[in-house]
């Protein structure tokens, strides 16, 4: 079955002209003109999201951050016209897995939903995946598969690892990651962050070079 992607707009000509390519892709597609039209008809079923950021009502951040409290991993890329860096980290943030500015080319658009949809394929019981060639993250049953291999992780390796991975190319700070991952746990030095780090680089044996330290900057998941 094709791929199933909602449209969240509030542009009637944006939506038909997203239709119309990614149909042409083989994609199912609908679309809505608001967060809270596209709230009521969002299913298991759809493979991602493109939404706009901001629209009358509820805006495509508070749409995120919402469908994230409720532990829904659907995949999600913004479509804006907001394009400062402070803008996309802010989208990061929401939940975001891509994000893409206006004006946007289709092809562009075609590419990265393509990329997103490879990283979180569908499975039958509906678990979620992240797959990066031959190394899968199960984040249901929270566990890593490397070229074959079921791979055990400590819950702070697994968690360091999703964190990086479900946000490609964005640089964390050491800071950044003991904010998401000891979240409760004081005295966490930038020395533990990089220890649980090489550990897990580790076990991902040759995948290791996915996760890219940048000196003076942090740590970085590289697809």
């Amino acid at each position: 079955m094709p791929a199933k992607i909602l449209i969240v707009d509030d542009d009637p000509n944006i939506c038909e002209i997203l239709e119309f390519n990614l149909l042409n892709e083989g994609y199912d597609v609908d679309y809505v003109y608001s967060a809270e039209g596209a709230l009521k008809k969002l299913t298991d079923e759809y493979a991602v999201i493109l939404l706009d950021v901001m629209m009358g009502g509820m805006s495509g951040y508070m749409m995120a951050e919402r469908l994230r409290a409720e532990n829904n991993h659907i995949p999600i890329i913004f479509l804006t016209a907001k394009d400062t860096e402070n803008d996309m980290l802010t989208g990061f943030s929401a939940g975001a897995d891509d994000y893409i500015s206006k004006p946007f080319s289709i092809r562009e658009v075609i590419a990265r939903v393509k990329a997103v949809i490879k990283r979180h394929p569908q499975s039958p019981k509906n678990e979620r995946k992240l797959v990066f060639s031959n190394l899968t993250i199960n984040l249901d049953t929270k566990e890593l598969d490397v070229d074959g291999k079921k791979i055990t992780l400590t819950k702070t390796e697994f968690e360091i690892l999703v964190l990086l991975a479900e946000n490609p190319e964005r640089m964390f700070t050491r800071e950044n990651i003991i904010d998401h991952v000891w979240k409760e746990t004081p005295y966490i030095t930038d020395r533990t962050v990089d220890v649980h780090i090489t550990r897990l680089r580790k076990k991902m044996g040759e995948h290791a070079s996915l996760i890219i330290n940048r000196p003076g900057y942090g740590y970085r998941f590289s697809v």
